[in-house]
């Protein structure tokens, strides 16, 4: 299991206890499950980082503008999304935020403090042609962060969220790079033209944010979504 290789990785370089657990983020009894493993293992749980999503081929287009030269083939549009893909991805990302948190928030309100992070996305803040259902999806977790944050607010609970800019990742290297040259596809360039440090970010770079939101560094802090982008977001494009 991709889990256990992780965590014995995580145990072996830094002598840290880690537990692999198996868990459905869609499935409530799943991650209930899970939790009682976790429980038994090491007690209350008071810290929870939502970090799953993904996407879907068919919940995305070919094109990244529509216009009457298409008129003959609509499927490479806006029309030809596959509905129960896109209900898969935006359930991936949102549901799969929202239960886990309704699980595990349980053992925060025993302890009487807790975080909750969620991961949202570039795409939450100016939807990214081509992936209208995962724009969708993480444009909910910031507003679910909002709203669960006033929500549990008076409960010691904190929740908050990092969204990630632009990094190379095994998920996205094939469409930002190409596999035999190792040079920028056109989506990779257009990518960095609006990126303002102009590079691709490090995974290592999300640490320092993801370290502060759940310390208590930041216990005066909940409702926030804070980008980790390179100035991608606040690059106008001019």
């Amino acid at each position: 299991k991709a889990a256990d290789i992780t965590a014995n990785r995580i145990s072996n370089r830094k002598g840290a206890i880690c537990l692999g657990v198996e868990a459905d983020v869609l499935n409530k009894e799943s991650l209930n499950e899970a939790k009682r493993i976790v429980n038994e293992e090491f007690g209350l749980v008071d810290i929870l980082i939502n970090g799953a999503g993904g996407n879907s081929p068919k919940a995305t287009t070919k094109l990244e503008n529509f216009t009457l030269d298409n008129i003959n083939d609509p499927d490479a549009g806006f029309f030809g999304l596959d509905i129960e893909a896109f209900r898969y991805t935006f359930d991936l990302n949102f549901i799969g935020t929202l239960i886990p948190s309704m699980v595990f928030s349980k053992d925060m309100i025993n302890i009487g403090k807790g975080n909750i992070l969620n991961l949202s996305s570039m795409s939450a803040y100016h939807p990214l042609t081509k992936v209208p259902a995962y724009s969708a999806a993480k444009s909910s977790i910031n507003n679910f962060t909002e709203w669960l944050a006033v929500h549990l607010a008076k409960t010691g609970i904190r929740v908050n969220a990092v969204a990630p800019g632009f990094f190379l990742t095994t998920q996205n290297e094939f469409l930002l790079t190409e596999k035999k040259s190792g040079k920028l596809t056109k989506r990779g360039k257009k990518i960095l033209n609006n990126t303002p440090m102009n590079r691709f970010g490090k995974p290592k770079e999300l640490h320092g944010t993801v370290l502060y939101l759940i310390s208590d560094m930041s216990e005066f802090i909940t409702g926030v979504v804070i980008p980790v982008d390179g100035g991608f977001n606040a690059f106008s494009g001019v």
